[in-house]
């Protein structure tokens, strides 16, 4: 079997020997990237590892010179604890032309689980999904434990992380394995139960009830993990209701590393903060994504998710 970091540098990012890679790491997760390091070196001489500080939460944006740092790549990994995937640093870079992918939290488990896996599969996988939903205007998310939310799908655009960025400007973060989209602002309207895990919380201690009303969390309520979440969300921007996805990597597993709990197949997620990246207008330095098992999904009333498994 093909080494994880060989997977990720030859078939994901498609790294070629007259290619300048960028790593970004932290003292953290610094013996994981240096993994990655070891092996592009056999692809590439140019290649350069640079370490961070930890933020207390995602979408941080890093220090000037780093931002500056990362726009000079044609491949860039960022391999924080804490992600810059909706970051403006990152958007700036891959604007100018780089490919990235994040692994924001990624573990050495993640690694050998959930990161070999069949990134072509997933691919053909969301394709085919993507196709079939792209039409829809509406998603509404049910579960058996309480949840019954609306969210309009903004422009009808979905989005397909796939694990492949092998063009210029492409992003996503690794292991791979969602589709979904960015809910229209001021448009989402119901409850959701988060029964799986939250970003920058892992998981949860009972399920988080979170009222949503004109596309903002207003009410939320369950054990410590919903004060914990409560806490966080400072701003009115930081309750922005910001992306719907579901999960399609049937490697991953729920473990409380959002990176991975994320792409399970059979769950789908919907995330609080920044939705930047996406061209909305929340822009705060936080992204939480609440992962939600085995929902029933309708699009434009149609059934299309019965307890997790597609049915189209």
């Amino acid at each position: 079997m093909p080494k994880p970091a060989e997977i990720v540098l030859r078939k994901c990012l498609g790294l070629k020997k007259d290619e300048k890679l960028l790593i970004v790491t932290d003292s953290k997760l610094c013996s994981i990237a240096k993994m990655f390091f070891e092996q592009a070196k056999k692809i590439t001489n140019n290649v350069k590892l640079i370490t961070v500080l930890i933020p207390k939460v995602h979408g941080t944006e890093p220090s000037k010179k780093i931002a500056d740092e990362m726009l000079n790549y044609d491949v860039e990994l960022l391999i924080t604890t804490k992600s810059l995937s909706h970051t403006k640093a990152r958007k700036r870079a891959c604007d100018k032309g780089a490919r990235i992918a994040t692994m924001p939290g990624i573990t050495m488990d993640v690694v050998e689980r959930a990161l070999i896996a069949d990134y072509e599969k997933i691919r053909k996988k969301n394709e085919d999904l993507i196709k079939k939903l792209k039409n829809g205007k509406v998603a509404r998310i049910k579960t058996k434990i309480g949840a019954d939310i609306s969210l309009e799908i903004f422009n009808k655009n979905w989005f397909n992380d796939s694990g492949i960025y092998s063009k210029k400007r492409d992003f996503g973060n690794l292991p791979a394995g969602e589709i979904g989209f960015m809910p229209t602002e001021g448009k989402s309207e119901g409850v959701f139960v988060v029964d799986g895990s939250i970003g920058n919380l892992g998981l949860v201690d009972k399920p988080v009830k979170i009222f949503v009303k004109d596309g903002f969390a207003t009410t939320i309520s369950g054990g410590k993990t919903a004060r914990k979440l409560e806490r966080l969300l400072t701003t009115k921007k930081h309750r922005n209701i910001a992306e719907f996805a579901f999960g399609t990597n049937p490697n991953a597993k729920i473990t409380g590393v959002t990176l991975e709990d994320e792409k399970v197949e059979g769950t789908a997620h919907i995330a609080l903060g920044n939705n930047k990246s996406y061209g909305g207008n929340a822009n705060v330095p936080f992204h939480a994504d609440c992962i939600i098992k085995k929902p029933d999904v309708f699009i434009d009333g149609k059934k299309i998710m019965n307890k997790g498994k597609f049915i189209i």
